[in-house]
């Protein structure tokens, strides 16, 4: 299986997948870490896949989305984008606004905290 085909069936069984350098656990950098950070504190259930453990999805990724950057987060198959355009759409709300609208579980009320955290 080519990572390309990892990449599509990865995104395909997993209603949201972080592709990010390190795990939620334990990030190994600070991008990674504000996306997985948002979406462990919202209470989303999501596929994190550590690129540095494989070097061919680590090129792969930046491939399939033709973003040069990771982070990555796809929703229900759809890219959303890397650390700047989550941070971006918690603030205002859209990152809620998109979870609704494609079923994901999340916790509303901890999304508004980030929002007054940082207003």
């Amino acid at each position: 299986m080519t990572a390309q085909d990892q990449i599509a069936q990865q995104i395909a069984e997993n209603d949201v997948v972080l592709y990010m350098k390190g795990t939620r656990d334990m990030p190994q950098c600070g991008f990674s870490s504000r996306v997985a950070g948002v979406l462990n504190f919202m209470g989303v259930t999501y596929k994190d896949v550590n690129v540095l453990a494989d070097q061919e999805i680590r090129q792969g990724i930046k491939d399939y989305s033709d973003w040069p950057t990771i982070p990555q987060l796809y929703v229900k198959g759809e890219f959303v984008g890397g650390c700047d355009i989550v941070t971006e759409m918690t603030l205002s709300g859209e990152l809620d606004q998109l979870f609704e609208t494609k079923g994901v579980s999340f916790n509303k009320e901890a999304a508004e905290q980030i929002r007054a955290a940082n207003a």
